[in-house]
């Protein structure tokens, strides 16, 4: 039987419709192959309790303790009757609570003495950890029958019990990500009546590999990591699991990588005497060794006969948009032309306007008194004017401007380009693979491609997420840049602390800077305002929100921007920013305070990245708690872009002992963006990293770690790359093939292209 109809089997014809139905909606999984691929989260050993001092509150747990106490009570005037039932385990105890005709069964069954596995959601009632209504599966009693192998007692449930001391006697426990409806146990025994078939997986590392490395094969690793026999099992499947994982994802990247170096390319080399050679006279500084180093790479590239396709990440503020430019001038001078995707308007027009500032009379080609070398630098957004947008759009076609920056708008069909040679991408994870193909499509050839990002991004992500292009990093800043010093505002503990914080925006703002103020939150959603009777209900929502220890709604532009014009910043001039604003005030808004005719600007996180305002000197982040650690890094880079040292103060709610302050700390703690985002991928969960959050779809990494398996990723990229040399359409590899169309279905491949 192959691998096609023995693992892509419906799970419903061996499960039952009800249970088939909860698995595919609640966890995701609707073929024999996908349960075999849910492995347990942890394992039990059977002769240990589960240490109930531990237990998390508000989170769904599995428990195996001994009954110490049962008893019925009477409550209602005794028309109503509860089981409450105390299990301990010598570290601690746990109450279980039954009520109404619910309590018969557990009553019968759970007497002192015996034990249980239990599940259920851990919450506190009268300042004590219970569990209500959990399900469970008797075990037996402590050292009795069944640590013998006996058959527990006849009665109710006795089939049950027997099929659940058969499964775990004297075995490690599996305990797997379970949901509502679908316990721990249960899946194990639906694992159970699939796992012959995993005899029939097709294992998609090829032999050389597996023997080389010593790896176990697919069938025993799964069978191994659903029944071990010993924790070396464990071992042995996780190993074999992650190397799955890992070079099945890095063929899928090589084979990419491969087709596009297969594509024919018009080399673009840096001609002398040109627009590039005129722009780098006009520069006030020298270019880092980063710089120069990083553009020796791209230059070598533009001039293949393939095309370029590489990543530039660096630091906040690192001059990766100059590395860019000087890439664009030398296609210009090679005869072509060059575009830049923002993904926002704001972000576009604050490219296009610091482009035009850096290369003065050289951006004004086909103006009166233009520069000889000069060439047009046009704007193409989508809130364009008819009269601006035919303008740019006949610039592009006639090839009259060289440089174009815009936002999706580029990728619309009846953008024409006259010799489109570079295509550079801002900020990659914001947009997919397939955009960038859009893109690209509208060169005579390929053009080349360059993807920038600000957000560090450590070694092995950069492999998994932007697998198909190589990697070039800036990490020096240019002279010039200051220090950022960057403190936590606890502002319920310490309400001074708060106060102390507008007296410094005033301070900064005295001494001739400007400053920040983000949100979380715009503030003029639809749904708030708009008549009396939908603001009573939005004050009744916050009131009730409030009485039942509800987190507070965000913060907000709009009512903040308010209170502080009339607070503790009265006097000073203060704007605000956000997205659902029409493009032209935003771009008003940024040109007022670029000119420094603004001294604070409240806005949401459309300031980001690429907004370059060296006079901005100081940022507040309110609810800076609901900020991830990447974008708090990203916030506090707006500030300390010029001369003076910059101030970053992370404002917040959060208690002093919660992971949120933890989070703070640590960003206030280094200035070293890789370090930070080493330390946000470990308290997010891979998927996240792994572009989850934009595409909405399952990660496929159920077994590997990115962070922690970095050698396993590096090693399978290599072997990835060499199988891929050796034979690119995987001809010699069936079951490779296989196992990549799988991972490349219609949904997994949206995944791995938003990156």
């Amino acid at each position: 039987m192959d691998d096609v109809s023995a693992l892509d089997e419906p799970l419903k014809k061996t499960l039952g419709p009800p249970t088939a139905k909860v698995m595919a909606e609640q966890l995701g999984l609707h073929t024999v192959g996908d349960l075999l691929h849910h492995y347990p989260r942890r394992y039990e050993e059977r002769g240990r309790l589960t240490r109930l001092a531990d237990l998390p509150l508000d989170e769904d747990v599995t428990v195996v303790a001994e009954v110490a106490d049962s008893r019925v009570l009477r409550f209602n005037g005794g028309r109503g009757q509860r089981l409450e039932i105390t299990l301990t385990d010598g570290s601690g105890r746990l109450q279980l609570v039954f009520f109404g005709r619910g309590i018969h069964k557990p009553h019968k069954e759970l007497q002192p003495g015996s034990r249980a596995m239990f599940a259920g959601k851990v919450s506190v009632f009268n300042r004590k950890l219970q569990l209500a209504h959990p399900t469970y599966v008797t075990l037996g009693p402590a050292g009795g029958a069944e640590a013998e192998g006996a058959p527990p007692a006849d009665g109710a449930g006795a089939d049950a019990d027997a099929a659940a001391v058969d499964a775990f006697a004297g075995k490690l426990l599996p305990i797997y990500p379970a949901c509502k409806g679908l316990e721990s146990w249960k899946i194990a025994k639906a694992v159970d009546l699939v796992l012959p078939r995993a005899a029939e997986a097709l294992d998609p590392l090829p032999e050389a590999l597996r023997a080389g490395r010593g790896l176990t094969s697919l069938p025993e690793a799964l069978h191994k990591v659903h029944r071990p026999q010993s924790k070396a099992d464990i071992e042995d499947a996780r190993e074999r699991l992650k190397w799955d994982e890992a070079f099945v994802l890095q063929v899928a990247l090589a084979r990419r990588r491969h087709a596009d170096g297969q594509l024919p390319a018009v080399p673009r080399r840096a001609v002398a005497g040109g627009l590039l050679d005129a722009f780098d006279a006009r520069l006030p500084f020298t270019l880092t060794e980063g710089q120069v180093k990083v553009t020796d790479e791209i230059f070598a590239e533009l001039g293949g006969e393939h095309p370029m396709h590489r990543l530039l990440q660096g630091e906040v503020g690192s001059g990766k948009t100059l590395v860019a430019l000087r890439a664009m001038l030398a296609v210009v001078d090679a005869g072509g032309q060059a575009a830049m995707l923002a993904p926002t308007e704001v972000l576009a027009q604050q490219h296009h306007r610091s482009i035009t500032e850096m290369m003065g009379e050289l951006a004004q080609g086909g103006t009166l008194g233009a520069a000889e070398k000069a060439t047009k630098v046009v704007l193409l957004t989508g809130s364009m004017g008819t009269a601006a947008r035919r303008q740019a759009l006949l610039d592009l076609v006639t090839g009259e401007a060289g440089i174009v920056v815009g936002t999706h708008a580029l990728i619309e069909d009846k953008v024409r380009f006259h010799d489109l040679g570079l295509v550079v991408v801002d900020e990659q994870h914001r947009f997919g693979v397939e955009q960038r193909d859009a893109l690209r499509s509208k060169g005579k050839q390929p053009p080349h491609l360059l993807v920038m990002t600000a957000t560090p991004i450590p070694r092995t992500v950069a492999m998994t997420v932007f697998g198909d292009l190589e990697t070039s990093v800036l990490d020096q800043l240019p002279a010039g840049r200051s220090p950022i010093a960057t403190h936590v505002v606890p502002a319920t503990d310490k309400p001074h602390f708060l106060a102390r914080a507008w007296d410094r925006v005033r301070e900064e703002v005295a001494a001739g800077h400007q400053a920040y103020v983000v949100c979380p939150r715009i503030g003029d959603e639809p749904d708030e305002g708009g008549g009396s009777g939908k603001a009573a209900k939005a004050a009744a929502k916050k009131q009730a929100a409030a009485e039942e220890g509800e987190k507070r709604p965000a913060l907000a532009v709009v009512e903040v921007a308010a209170q502080l014009a009339a607070g503790p910043l009265a006097g000073l001039r203060v704007e605000i920013l956000h997205g659902r604003m029409a493009p032209d005030d935003k771009d008003a808004v940024m040109r007022r305070f670029a000119a420094g005719e603004t001294d604070v600007l409240v806005a949401t996180t459309v300031i980001e990245v690429g907004v370059n305002v060296p006079n901005a000197t100081a940022v507040v982040i309110m609810d800076a708690d609901r900020f991830g650690v990447s974008q708090l890094h990203q916030l506090r880079g707006r500030v300390g872009r010029g001369s003076a040292p910059g101030l970053c103060l992370l404002v917040t709610d959060a208690p002093e002992a919660g992971p949120a302050r933890a989070r703070l700390g640590a960003v206030a703690a280094t200035l070293d963006g890789f370090e930070l985002s080493r330390i946000d991928l470990e308290q997010r969960r891979e998927g996240d990293v792994l572009g989850q959050a934009q595409s909405g779809v399952r990660s496929s990494l159920r077994m590997l770690a990115v962070i922690e398996d970095e050698e396993v990723i590096a090693a399978a990229r290599e072997e990835a790359a060499a199988v891929v040399a050796r034979d690119p359409e995987l001809e010699g590899y069936p079951e490779l093939r296989t196992a990549l169309d799988a991972l490349l279905d219609a949904e997994r491949e949206r995944y791995l292209d938003k990156g």
